[in-house]
């Protein structure tokens, strides 16, 4: 008697997981739109049409929610990687006049403070002349460097090192 009363459970609860595929729901055109313009706009086309006013800097599933741009050692070209995600803020950007992004710079920690902070800083500068060329206003992007002063990660390894090297975007109000 038990092991039936277990299996008619077992089989409700994984009935009331299941779940069913919504395709073409919240879809937006493609076609013209750059992978960071679509990941830009997809998901608050999405959020729309059902009603929802979700911030897509805070979305998760959002491109928007990605900030930082990794850089490798003694570098600040942003890698081809990094591209789609800067494109998706330049958008965003674009698309609220009234947005203002701080880039902040960061380096690791080895190299004189000097040098770092001004690594850090062209850091920043290089994610900002992206936005530049993608038609971001100079007066929504403000850059700084934080040097070696903001750490992400506390190690003195390799992995702690590539996590410290990066630019991170950051929105006025955050």
């Amino acid at each position: 008697m038990n092991k039936l009363l277990l299996s008619a459970i077992l089989l409700g609860l994984l009935s009331a997981c299941a779940s069913t595929s919504d395709k073409g729901q919240g879809a937006a055109s493609v076609e013209d739109k750059s992978l960071g313009q679509q990941a830009a706009g997809a998901s608050t086309q999405g959020a729309q049409q059902q009603g929802m006013a979700m911030d897509p800097l805070k979305d998760p599933s959002n491109i928007l929610s990605k900030r930082s741009v990794y850089f490798d050692y003694d570098s600040y070209s942003v890698k081809n990687e990094y591209k789609p995600m800067v494109e998706a803020h330049a958008q965003y950007l674009k698309q609220n006049a009234k947005a203002k992004a701080f880039i902040q710079g960061n380096a690791d920690e080895r190299g004189s403070r000097e040098y770092n902070l001004a690594l850090g800083q062209k850091r920043a500068e290089s994610v900002r002349k992206v936005m530049n060329v993608l038609g971001v206003s100079d007066n929504q992007i403000e850059t700084v460097s934080f040097g070696e002063e903001k750490p992400k990660a506390e190690g003195r390894d390799e992995d702690s090192w590539a996590q410290n090297r990066r630019a991170d975007i950051v929105y006025q109000g955050e």
